[in-house]
């Protein structure tokens, strides 16, 4: 069995660490946030780790450690891996064409989440003060994001989101282990052997 290797508790101080820096190298930001000169194909990965406020910080490593720890425990590290980065990087890159910049590592936990929709759809979570099963969570989250899309002037990624959440779906229906099958236990007792005996064989 793979060792948990703790990488979403990592992400987690990476994105800390890097926002010190941030708020203390000026035009640090700008060098690595997701913007339209795609050229620089660094971006789609560098701007996973920026963020542009500290509760837009705190909200995300809060995701992150949490749900990420949990995905990673039940898929192994690696995977977990696979899973932010391919959510993160594919979210940016469909981003950019709708945001003149982007930031932040909403899509890649957005991807997490979505994979946990899949493999864990009755795990009971607290989302907006309610418990309730990861799979009802993610219709909200999803139904949120779409409102937010079309009715709201934000400035949240609602399709960087959206499209996290939609690769994590598919990650996790990849990912997802098929429930084995209870073998079919037939147990007889000795007077049905007996009377078997006594029909079929004497």
């Amino acid at each position: 069995m793979e060792k948990f290797k703790f990488f979403a508790l990592w992400l987690s101080l990476i994105c800390i660490l890097i926002f010190i820096i941030q708020n203390l190298i000026q035009n640090f930001t700008s060098f690595f946030i997701l913007n339209q000169n795609i050229t620089q194909i660094w971006r789609f990965v560098t701007a996973i780790f920026l963020h542009g406020s500290t509760g837009h910080l705190l909200y995300n490593i809060f995701a992150l450690a949490l749900f990420g720890s949990i995905l990673e425990k039940l898929i192994g590290s690696k995977k977990f891996l696979i899973v932010f980065f391919t959510a993160g990087i594919l979210a940016n890159i469909i981003a950019v064409n709708f945001y003149s910049s982007s930031l932040g590592a909403s899509g890649a936990i957005f991807g997490i989440l979505g994979a946990l929709i899949i493999i864990r759809p009755l795990m009971m979570i607290w989302t907006y003060g309610i418990p309730m099963p990861m799979f009802v969570a993610g219709i909200l989250w999803i139904l949120g994001d779409l409102v937010g899309l079309f009715y709201l002037t934000d400035n949240i990624g609602h399709i960087a989101h959206l499209s996290g959440i939609a690769i994590g779906l598919i990650f996790g229906i990849i990912c997802r282990k098929p429930i084995p099958k209870k073998p079919r236990r037939i147990i007889l007792d000795e007077l049905t052997m007996r009377n078997w005996e006594d029909n079929f064989i004497k």
